[in-house]
């Protein structure tokens, strides 16, 4: 009774909407992306520019990482006060780093980098004539003539709802290959939020050590395991049932590995009333 609740910030809000905007800028690369590429690449080289583009996607959370790194570093309001006047350091539990300074330097270089997309022409150049079997746009040529003999009733809109329920979740294949995708990243997502501050407690690391070295031990592999996948797919020429169980089979491989994290850690800390006793 007495205590004075003090305001709470709602800076939150803020960073929640800015990311929701870069989500929603974010999201057409991907399936248009690989859309493109697989309408006019080669067959045989689809595998390869697919395993390309996502090793570039790992390459942003790894700058990322090295960024909060440095940042982490920066008293959180550098620039705004003496620095000669900090008396503690960023091995003090009380250090805030600039997590502030990690957003502005990446919407900056998002914007500048979307700068390009702006001359983009508005159609792009179609596939060869003897490439058009081969791509969805000779299948969609193909089943033009069957689609115009759909009485009107069948060619009426369709709700999302009958989509989603006959065409998406209908798929077996893709049904299967949504929960497997949930399933990782779930599990990568946990161990990119939660690592940083496991180092910290276990092994006392800084929060810009723990960054650092996530960024250049976790991430480089993943990209490097994407790439060379592409190129054993090109080599072999595997098709969409070899793929399958050579992503499982590499997936499996991968959470065998991984149980030897059960086996890594040191002694917990010695907290009173937690891992020993008051007395």
């Amino acid at each position: 009774a007495g205590c004075e609740k003090e305001p709470s910030s709602y800076m939150w809000i803020y960073i929640l909407l800015g990311n929701m905007l870069r989500g929603i800028g974010e999201t057409p690369i991907t399936p248009l992306g690989i859309s493109y590429l697989d309408d006019f690449a080669k067959e045989e080289n689809v595998p390869v520019y697919v395993a390309c583009l996502h090793t570039i996607a790992m390459m942003g959370p790894m700058f990322g990482f090295l960024l909060g790194s440095l940042c982490a570093k920066l008293y959180v309001d550098i620039g705004f006060v003496d620095p000669g006047s900090i008396t503690i350091t960023p091995q003090d539990s009380r250090w805030v780093g600039a997590w502030w300074l990690g957003f502005l330097i990446g919407g900056a270089t998002s914007f500048l980098s979307a700068i390009p997309f702006c001359f983009l022409p508005k159609s792009l150049k179609r596939p060869e004539e003897a490439n058009k079997d081969k791509t969805s746009h000779g299948l969609l040529e193909n089943t033009g003539a069957a689609k115009n003999k759909l009485s009107s009733e069948k060619t009426k809109p369709r709700k999302w709802s009958v989509m989603l329920k006959g065409k998406l979740l209908g798929n077996r294949m893709y049904f299967a290959l949504l929960c497997c995708s949930l399933l990782q990243f779930s599990g990568f997502i946990g161990f990119l939020t939660y690592k940083p501050k496991y180092l910290e407690q276990q092994y006392g690391q800084s929060t810009s050590r723990s960054n650092f070295l996530i960024g250049m031990t976790s991430l480089p592999p993943v990209g490097l395991g994407i790439f060379l996948g592409g190129l054993i797919m090109k080599k072999y020429k595997m098709g969409i049932i070899g793929a399958t169980k050579f992503s499982f089979a590499m997936s499996f491989l991968s959470y065998a590995i991984s149980l030897l994290h059960f086996f890594v850690g040191c002694d917990n800390y010695t907290v009173a009333g937690m891992t020993v006793s008051y007395e």
